[in-house]
């Protein structure tokens, strides 16, 4: 009888932020960059606006109430 390994997908801890950009904290120790312009809304929204999010799904997803902006893990992941 033969196994799979069970596949475990890295989930967002945290999200940290600078003038360009953000740093998305992944489960298994890596850290993804992404501009701000990766998304529309978030290069459109204030400092205030960016810091206030949160991790949805148990961190496979991070939303950002006040500009009703969400991404995925994966997403960001692919690029």
């Amino acid at each position: 009888m033969s196994t799979s390994p069970v596949r475990v997908e890295p989930r967002a801890v945290r999200v940290t932020f600078a003038e360009d950009g953000f740093t998305v904290h992944l489960s298994d120790g890596r850290a993804l960059f992404m501009p701000h312009v990766y998304s529309a809304r978030l290069a459109g929204a204030t400092p205030e606006q960016r810091a206030e999010y949160e991790l949805i799904g148990r961190g496979m997803g991070i939303h950002w109430p006040q500009i009703d902006e969400d991404l995925s893990v994966a997403g960001l992941l692919r690029g």
